[in-house]
């Protein structure tokens, strides 16, 4: 792993989980956090964590608009924060990635936010599958969410297009395996 990489799952850590370790203060309201004290901590320069925030591959960080005085994760937060996102209706169809190791236990209970504050839901298949191949053999769930927003489950989106819920039963699942297929 790269020093650029090894540093941007830091901020990540640091944003989401654990801003004490950094003596970085979280803006309860949207989980804003200082730039100037989170670059003190890192010893790196504004020009590095800009590069960071605009190169990272799945757009995890973002900064409160163009003076680059605060930033935040996206989402994926355990630390109490509400990122003041608004509902949305999702598409037909989302899908979530795992480990294959965890389908029993998802098909029983359904998808929980295991600590954090939402399940996060893919818009495509293969985004899915990537995020499941991070954790061992990947499975994708295929979900229902035009039933769920039906029933009146409350759907918001990330700045970065990650679809949040509070959790998925698993009535919602249209299929879940690592031989699903894509829609």
């Amino acid at each position: 792993m790269n020093k650029t990489r090894r540093i941007s799952r830091y901020i990540s850590y640091l944003l989401r989980h654990h801003p004490e370790k950094a003596d970085l203060e979280v803006d309860k309201k949207g989980g804003w956090v200082s730039v100037e004290k989170l670059l003190a901590h890192l010893k790196i320069s504004l020009d590095d964590l800009k590069q960071i925030v605009s190169t990272d591959r799945k757009g995890r960080y973002s900064f409160e608009g163009n003076e680059f005085k605060r930033i935040r994760a996206n989402q994926g937060h355990s630390i109490d924060v509400d990122l003041e996102l608004n509902t949305v209706t999702p598409p037909e169809r989302l899908y979530h990635g795992t480990a294959s190791r965890n389908l029993p236990s998802i098909k029983r209970e359904g998808l929980k936010s295991m600590g954090r504050h939402h399940v996060h839901l893919s818009q495509t298949f293969e985004e899915a599958r990537q995020v499941g191949a991070r954790h061992g053999k990947p499975a994708v769930i295929v979900i229902d969410t035009a039933a769920m927003a039906e029933d009146g489950i409350e759907f918001w989106l990330s700045e970065n297009g990650v679809f949040l819920v509070e959790e998925v039963a698993p009535k919602y699942f249209i299929e879940a395996g690592p031989n699903a297929q894509r829609e």
